[in-house]
């Protein structure tokens, strides 16, 4: 299975903001929207990512508040990406190795999307459970083995 395939039933929906936009706006649209990641862009780049992470370390600086601190000052200026064609046991790898639970997939500086944790975990969760009925069904029309000495 391959990033794409994630994109592909999620969809293509992104949450964007500029560097110099303030923190608390950040906060406002990850609440309204119920997301733990924007993407920061820069006239069509990408410039970082600002996730849940951040915006706790940056309260936990400032007695529980975000102040007048801007979206760049928090971000994480490098985040890790993958390609749609990254797969995704790769994509597990390198999330788990860097404890990152958002992954900006960028083709040739695109962004094509964001994919979670959360949606690695679905995904993979979904291609078991499609495994385990195709064998139960193939176990189930198993062909009975002729008992021995039995002609046909």
């Amino acid at each position: 299975m391959k990033v794409s395939d994630i994109l592909r039933v999620k969809g293509n929906t992104l949450y964007t903001v500029s560097p110099h936009e303030p923190l608390a706006k950040a906060v406002e649209i990850m609440a309204d929207r119920d997301i733990g990641s924007l993407l920061v862009m820069e006239r069509g780049t990408l410039r970082g990512i600002l996730t849940f992470r951040e915006l706790i370390q940056i309260a936990a600086q400032n007695a529980g508040s975000v102040g007048n601190a801007t979206i760049g000052s928090a971000m994480d200026a490098s985040p890790l990406t993958c390609t749609s064609d990254t797969d995704l046991d790769e994509v597990r790898r390198m999330m788990l190795d860097r404890h990152a639970r958002y992954l900006p997939v960028l083709d040739q500086s695109v962004l094509m999307g964001v994919i979670s944790f959360y949606d690695v975990a679905k995904a993979v969760v979904d291609s078991q459970d499609f495994e385990n009925k195709m064998l139960k069904a193939y176990i189930r029309d198993w062909p009975e083995e002729a008992s021995p000495g039995a002609t046909n």
